[in-house]
């Protein structure tokens, strides 16, 4: 039987991903939480675990993995669940929608980076206005990466870049973004919210009390 422990925080995208990916895969999973505000991140227990210092962390059978888009893609490797097409070219254009999120806007809006702006900017840059600015750059890039053929991002199967755009709307909706223009994006949204895993790894019902 495997055992599965995520060290999360519930507000992190990188989390969530993860969360929504066990909840479709059907693991079981403890979950630990690493609360960033207090610094636990960059504890020794958690550097231990985790050299660079951020969440979520995933540990299998005693066995240790970082960075949430590696660990998704270990669950179809190891045979739990697949989040990629078969197809050599599907699976590079879900991957890029997933990077475009992941690698493009996550960075930039991260929380520390936006605090950095904000506090170094002299009062010219707020939190809101930086996330704003990039968050609605990002999205319209992947809106028009997406072909609008199937369900959810890419067809009628969830995909790595399923689990790439629900936290990032979250994001989006938390920080007052508009989203009318991204039809086809709102879309996928809207039917991904529907699914069970989705609503369970909802960051309210992982907020501490």
């Amino acid at each position: 039987m495997t055992t599965t422990t995520l060290y999360d925080y519930w507000r992190s995208s990188a989390a969530y991903r993860l969360r929504i990916a066990f909840g479709i895969a059907g693991i079981e999973y403890d979950a630990v939480p690493v609360d960033l505000l207090t610094g636990a991140h960059q504890s020794a227990e958690n550097l231990a675990r985790n050299p660079q210092g951020l969440v979520p962390t995933v540990e299998i059978d005693g066995t240790t993995m970082t960075q949430s888009l590696a660990i998704i893609e270990y669950l179809g490797d190891a045979g739990h669940h697949s989040f990629l097409p078969e197809a050599p070219l599907d699976k590079a254009h879900v991957r890029a929608l997933s990077y475009a999120i992941a690698m493009e806007i996550h960075p930039v809006c991260n929380l520390s980076v936006a605090k950095f702006a904000a506090s170094h900017s002299g009062g010219e840059i707020t939190m809101e206005s930086w996330m704003r600015q990039f968050i609605p750059k990002g999205l319209k890039g992947f809106e028009d990466m997406l072909r609008g053929e199937g369900t959810y991002c890419f067809g009628d199967s969830v995909t790595l870049a399923d689990l790439c755009l629900v936290p990032q709307i979250y994001n989006a909706t938390r920080w007052g973004v508009d989203l009318t223009p991204f039809p086809k994006t709102r879309a996928a949204y809207a039917a991904l919210e529907k699914l069970d895993a989705v609503q369970a790894a909802h960051p309210d019902n992982w907020q501490p009390e």
